[in-house]
């Protein structure tokens, strides 16, 4: 006989660290293990709850004094390209799109290093060796795919083709979701980071997936702002998802009362059923 039993993964905090994304605040993530048979599922249930992943693990903010960090997505049914996004992608329409195992590869470290140099020098990942890097490509115990995109051009004068981008996705049950993605720092006006959003929404309404999962949005983060540019935009805000509306509606998100209790924030996490004989 088949019954339905809830999964018990245990949840645990992380010491407070600098926020890397507002000055002057504290971070702190709530976190489990994802492995064994029922990662896949644990991974679904918990990325529609505002958890992301890295590696084996799954994460959410879970700050002192703060609820800025919003996980984002983009609902597909609705969206529409603007104008300025439109133009990204006749821009980069030369690129090559290859979707890949979950492999690192040099190429990838290569312009992973110049992508942290130029954007990132003093970020938590600023001194990732290959090996690391590596480990944060191929530790994954859910359906995950590298997608690069390739300039082919040169080849047409003997050279070879470059590499301008790379995103590290998952394959969720509702979406696709951009778990890591890096660019060619020298092309600012090709606008590579917005063109892997756009194409990523080509690829999960080829699929059919009815969302596009963006990581965080943080009211008031010039690092984060790019975000609330693509039309309908949800976050995941008081236990459900919504439209995000206008930006600064969001602005109180950063005052201590808006912070729950660790122990009422895990208790209301919804956790996957899994059958068992």
């Amino acid at each position: 006989m088949r019954h339905s039993l809830p999964l018990t993964p245990q949840f645990y905090v992380t010491a407070p660290q600098a926020c890397p994304y507002i000055d002057g605040r504290r971070e702190r993530k709530l976190f489990t293990a994802l492995q064994g048979s029922g990662a896949g599922a644990l991974n679904d249930k918990l990325s529609k709850q505002g958890f992301r992943r890295s590696q084996n693990v799954l994460y959410r903010p879970s700050c002192a004094d703060c609820t800025a960090c919003l996980s984002a997505r983009i609902r597909l049914e609705d969206f529409t390209p603007n104008r300025s996004q439109r133009k990204t992608t006749r821009r980069n329409a030369h690129l090559r799109r290859e979707i890949t195992s979950p492999w690192a590869t040099e190429d990838q470290y290569a312009l992973f290093r110049k992508y942290l140099t130029a954007r990132h020098a003093d970020g938590g990942m600023a001194d990732m060796d290959i090996f690391e890097f590596a480990a944060m490509i191929e530790e994954t115990p859910v359906r995950t795919r590298v997608i690069e995109y390739w300039d082919d051009r040169a080849v047409e004068t003997g050279g070879l083709p470059e590499l301008r981008a790379v995103c590290l996705t998952d394959v969720l049950d509702d979406g696709l979701s951009m778990v890591y993605s890096f660019y060619d720092p020298d092309l600012p006006a090709e606008s590579l980071g917005t063109h892997i959003i756009l194409d990523h929404i080509d690829i999960a309404r080829e699929a059919p997936l009815p969302y596009v999962y963006l990581g965080y949005w943080v009211p008031g983060s010039p690092k984060m702002g790019y975000k609330a540019h693509f039309s309908a935009l949800e976050i995941f805000k008081d236990r459900a998802w919504q439209p995000i509306g206008h930006p600064t509606d969001h602005a109180h998100a950063t005052h201590p009362l808006s912070v729950e209790p660790i122990a009422e924030q895990v208790a209301q996490i919804e956790l996957p059923d899994v059958a068992t004989t």
